[in-house]
This record gives structure tokens, sequence and C-alpha cells, in this order.
């Protein structure tokens, strides 16, 4: 016998994780030069020089038993303190290392927060396009998840769609700019609406809603667009960070949680994050990793070749005649399909081993995500095959 919830996880994977493994077997069949894989966010930029020379600067220690020994659960406190001193300098904070908890990586960090506030017959909402494992990530607390429709004529947030999904038992919005999948960031406007609706409900139900800001993108951005640090504009923000994306370290799996002094009953909630991540296993974020953080905590991506990405299919793709989101953060753009159904569409273009992920688990059907952070001769090779895609469209 097996838990039927979690079978049915194991058992039905991510569409993005399929796609995926199948462009590794038609590589592994036709030559990886033959397939054109926009499935996944994995980052082709190396890390910046400053994270290998800092890893290389750790490693080579001479008490290495302090480099890859245990730490707090929280973190060490040298690297909060780095990281808390870079936030405030920034926005503007007066963040403290005791407000921050590391974490492997954003995901296990927006576990723990929603296992942290998921209190009986909690409800936590999502906007649409989102991220698809917030959906389980939800559930798997016992919670439930709220969808609110992507308002696809702007791809912000519907303020009125989003009053209409909120009930006495919402614990939490979670809100993802720059966002996966669209590349759209959320302007000031925006939040600011954002911000003025989830005060009014939680002064109408007593109790706080909060924002789960999911923001592993934060730094990448073009065009000189402001991306608002949502804690200056709602003291209620609960931030869920990862340097796999700012940093090009995908598979070190390092991030944190920030729980600013102003949130509402801050110590009671980081407490339940510690304990809710005890639970999941926790017992500290990676040594090594941290330390490295510690040393790069000033450093940022370099965005040329992500830019450039960006603006050859925006340009070519629109060329061609699809309608496509023009991104503004991340490393996504979303393409509408053609004929209605990005699930078709997608099925379409797997004939030409192009690999492109259907709207539906992202909660628009009706479009594709096609990953940017791929390198730009893939662009150029595959862009005959979105050509003669559109072509063949009726």
């Amino acid at each position: 016998m097996v838990s039927q919830q979690m079978y049915a996880l194991g058992s039905n994977r991510s569409c993005i994780r399929d796609l995926f493994e199948y462009g590794l077997q038609q590589a592994a069949l036709i030559g990886a030069e033959n397939v054109y894989d926009y499935s996944i966010g994995n980052p082709s930029v190396p890390a910046p020089e400053a994270v290998g020379a800092a890893f290389a600067a750790t490693i080579a220690q001479k008490n290495t038993v302090a480099v890859h020994s245990y730490t707090s659960a929280t973190g060490i406190n040298a690297v909060r303190e780095a990281v808390s001193s870079d936030l405030n300098a920034r926005f503007g904070t007066s963040l403290q290392p005791e407000h921050l908890f590391f974490t492997c990586g954003a995901a296990p960090a927006l576990i723990a927060v929603l296992r942290a506030l998921a209190v009986e017959n909690a409800e936590f909402v999502a906007i649409a396009p989102f991220f698809p494992e917030y959906r389980p990530f939800v559930e798997g607390t016992g919670s439930k998840f709220v969808l609110v429709e992507a308002d696809t004529a702007t791809f912000q947030i519907s303020t009125t769609a989003l009053e209409a999904a909120i009930t006495p038992n919402t614990q939490a919005v979670m809100v993802n700019t720059p966002n996966n999948p669209s590349g759209v960031v959320y302007t000031r406007e925006t939040l600011e609406e954002l911000a003025a609706l989830l005060g009014k409900k939680s002064a109408q139900y007593g109790h706080p809603i909060y924002i789960i800001a999911d923001e592993p993108y934060r730094e990448l951005v073009y065009d000189g667009v402001e991306v608002p640090f949502i804690p200056t504009i709602y003291k209620d923000t609960i931030v869920c960070y990862s340097y796999s994306k700012s940093l090009s370290l995908p598979g070190e799996r390092i991030g944190y949680i920030c729980i600013g002094a102003d949130v509402a009953d801050s110590a009671q909630v980081m407490a339940a994050v510690a304990g809710a991540s005890r639970v999941s296993g926790h017992v500290c974020a990676p040594s090594l990793q941290q330390l490295v953080v510690a040393q790069c905590a000033t450093v940022r991506p370099d965005l040329t070749i992500y830019d450039q990405n960006r603006q050859t299919l925006y340009t070519a793709l629109t060329g061609y005649g699809y309608e496509c989101v023009y991104p503004k953060g991340a490393f996504y753009m979303l393409v509408k399909a053609p004929e209605g159904s990005g699930a078709a569409f997608s099925k379409r273009a797997m004939g030409k081993n192009l690999l492109l992920v259907p709207g539906d688990d992202f909660g628009i059907p009706e479009y594709v995500r096609i990953c940017t952070c791929v390198s730009p001769e893939m662009i150029q090779r595959s862009l005959p095959a979105f050509e003669a895609l559109a072509k063949e469209t009726v």
C-alpha cells in the first residue's frame, strides 16, 4: 500500500520534465544539434567568475572541517549578515540576520512557508500564469489551491478577479515577479493596488493575508525595468529567494526565506517555518554553498546573452506571424498557439524536434512557454522549424 496522493504526483510527472527527458532521448538518437529544447529553465550562461573564485577559495581553506560541517538550521550568521546588508543597501530596508532562513533553493522555501501557514481550512491563491509546482506544494499541505485566471490583455494582476477569489480562509496570495512563464514584471502600480486590496481584506476578515513573494528572477530584468521589492510596498510579505537563476547555480540548491520584523506575527511565522522545515528533513542548507553566497551577495548576473536571445526570438517569431507576450524579465516567453490549443501546438512542434511547453499546467492552455536561456546558436538552428510551423498553420 502506498499513498495514492504521492503515487499520483510521482507517476504523473511535470510536463516540463517530460519534455526535457524526451529531448535527452531524441538527442541520443539524432544528435543534440538537431533537437531544439526550449523546455526547462536551465541557465546556459556560466556562473559569474566571482562565484567560481569563491568556490575555489572556500574549498582551498586549510580548515576543511569548518567548510563542510553542519551549520545552524537557519544558516550561518555571517552569511545572513552579508545578504541582509545587501538587501538593506539596495531597497532601504532594515533587515537583520535573524530575519533570514537559508534553504536548499526556492522550492523548499515555498513549501516551508506554505506548511507554516497551513491552518485548518487554509486557502492559498495563485494568479495565472503560475509555476505549475505551486499546486502540489499547496495541496501537499492539505490546503486548498485557488486559481485566479490570467488577465491576458496585460498579464498584470486583475485585482477585481483576485478580490472575488479571496475568502475568510485565505492565508496568502502567491506572487511571482518577474514571472515564470510570461516574463512579465508586475509594475509598482499593480503591486500597490494588490497591497491596498489585501490590506482591506485583512481588516475585513480580522487576520493578515500574506503575500508569498517567489523571487528567483528578481535580478533578471531588461530595458531598465523596475522590480519593486514587495516588502517595501506590503509589510506582510514573506520572500522566498533562490540563487539558481541569478548566479546560474540551479543544481547547487541554495536560497532563503525572508520574514521582516514588520510582518504580522513575524516571530511565530519564523518559528513555524523552522518547524515546517524540520518535519521536511531539513538540517541546514549546504555549508559550502552558504559560504559562497556570503562572498557573492553583491554579485549580479550578466544578462547580455539572455537579452540577445529574448530580442532574437521575439523579433523572429512575431515576424513569422506568431502572437507573443513581450518579456521584460526572467528568461521565458509565451507564444499564443495559432490553433488555440497549446497542447496541440506543442505536439505538432515535437514533430520538428522543437520542444515547447504547453500552457495548460500554467493556467493558460492557449499558450506555449519558451525558455530563452538557451544558446544563441540553438536559436538560430531552430528558427526554420518555427517558420515552417507557422506556414503549416491553417
